[in-house]
């Protein structure tokens, strides 16, 4: 079975999707409407809309579909943007944190639409628990809830005790938390093979194993080295996230990419009480924890103990360690896969959209709230270009600042800050 080159470990997903669709390499020079580089669900969302529009639209991936977060991530749809409702109107006011948030459940929306419409099984299963690790949190979690749903209109959440947390979660390890039947949870991979296949079906040109050299400008066209030949575009579209590398300098000062890792289980079929409704989990550490059970009941467990931009030899012991503190009774529990992955995150950790050079935009830096917002950002791109939706016009005004410390000592500054805050999480 094929082994990514850009992440480490063979993944569940992976496993029960089986071998994925095969697309070709780009072999000469091709020219187009727009070319978009990236093959994640931002991309080929841009590309499906494009393509279903008419637009003439070149895509390239510099490994294989799914080979990146889109096809290795938790799966966990979330509700909103990455910060609470109330932060967001303390930051920019209630209308433009209204905005914002509306922004994320269309989003939510699309999503679920677009998977119905084109009859993709990403195995959508409702709910989600978002959980407390300290104590003293309850009267801001209720605050929060009480503002979600009165002041953003989001009635599908709700307030959960110690006692009642620990029913649904079936551990005793977190203090309070939230209940949300407005969201859910999703086989990721899945998802994306079936936009592939769409954006594919709807006329795109999608290529794989072709990774973008060089961006360049000439006499009002854009120039995409790749080493099988060069794409001519009017617009493009950068999409690479977490996978930036070196390509363009902007999107790389302002999107750091992360270490995140995520183990399967065998199923729980013997351990009930186990999250009993099948909710995806996220907890309040700034170094997440996510976690949920699979259609077939096994524990998909993310997170590990502290950032960098290296793998861990063994991943399954780093996640078991992790499932035991919360479930004492799975410590020898049988790891079937164990993978990782990139994930793009921002200074203040909200989306990055910007032109970064005439003609190009870059949008990237979900900061692990991308599922939902990754998918409705690549449409939205292709609808600013086909000049019937400014949507996008909300992430582009956001101040996202760049990373100090320039090319060499960002990423040491970033394993030195985000360690400082893992230990805080322990306290």
């Amino acid at each position: 079975m094929w082994q990514s080159p850009i992440a480490p470990g063979l993944s569940w997903y992976q496993a029960s999707v089986g071998e994925r669709p095969e697309y070709p390499a780009m072999d000469g020079s091709r020219a187009a409407d727009v070319a978009i580089i990236g093959g994640g669900y931002t991309g080929l969302q841009a590309a499906y809309t494009l393509a279903k529009a008419g637009v003439s639209v070149v895509l390239i991936e510099g490994g294989r579909f799914g080979d990146g977060g889109s096809g290795r991530n938790g799966g966990q749809f979330g509700t909103g943007q990455r910060s609470y409702p109330e932060e967001l109107e303390e930051e920019f006011g209630f209308e433009r944190a209204k905005a914002l948030f509306d922004m994320a459940e269309n989003a939510k929306a699309y999503v679920l639409d677009f998977a119905r419409s084109h009859q993709i099984d990403m195995e959508f299963v409702p709910g989600q628990l978002n959980v407390e690790h300290k104590r003293g949190t309850e009267k801001d979690v209720r605050k929060s809830v009480e503002i979600t749903t009165e002041r953003f209109g989001y009635r599908h959440m709700s307030f959960m005790d110690g006692a009642e947390t620990a029913e649904r979660l079936g551990s005793t390890r977190y203090y309070c938390g939230t209940r949300d039947v407005g969201t859910g949870h999703i086989h990721p991979l899945k998802l994306l093979v079936g936009l592939a296949k769409a954006a594919s079906d709807a006329g795109a040109a999608l290529f794989e194993m072709t990774k973008a050299k060089s961006i360049t400008q000439v006499a009002g066209k854009t120039l995409i080295e790749t080493e099988n030949g060069t794409i001519t575009a009017s617009k493009v579209l950068i999409a690479t996230n977490a996978y930036i590398g070196n390509l363009e300098p902007v999107t790389a000062a302002h999107v750091m990419p992360i270490r995140s890792f995520i183990g399967a289980t065998v199923p729980l079929d013997d351990f009930p009480d186990v999250i009993p409704g099948s909710e995806a989990v996220a907890d309040s550490r700034f170094v997440v924890r996510y976690f949920r059970k699979t259609r077939d009941h096994r524990l998909l467990f993310g997170g590990r103990e502290a950032y960098t931009a290296d793998s861990p030899r063994d991943i399954s012991s780093h996640i078991r360690r992790q499932i035991s503190e919360l479930y004492p009774a799975l410590k020898d529990i049988e790891m079937t896969h164990a993978w990782g992955g990139s994930v793009g995150i921002t200074m203040n950790r909200q989306p990055f959209a910007r032109e970064v050079m005439p003609g190009v935009i870059s949008v990237a830096g979900y900061s692990g709230h991308g599922v939902m917002l990754s998918n409705y950002c690549g449409t939205l791109f292709a609808k600013s270009v086909l000049g019937d939706n400014t949507e996008l016009d909300l992430f582009k005004a956001l101040k996202i600042p760049a990373f100090p410390g320039g090319h060499r000592l960002r990423s040491p500054l970033l394993v030195l800050a985000l360690s400082w805050y893992a230990l805080r999480d322990r306290f």
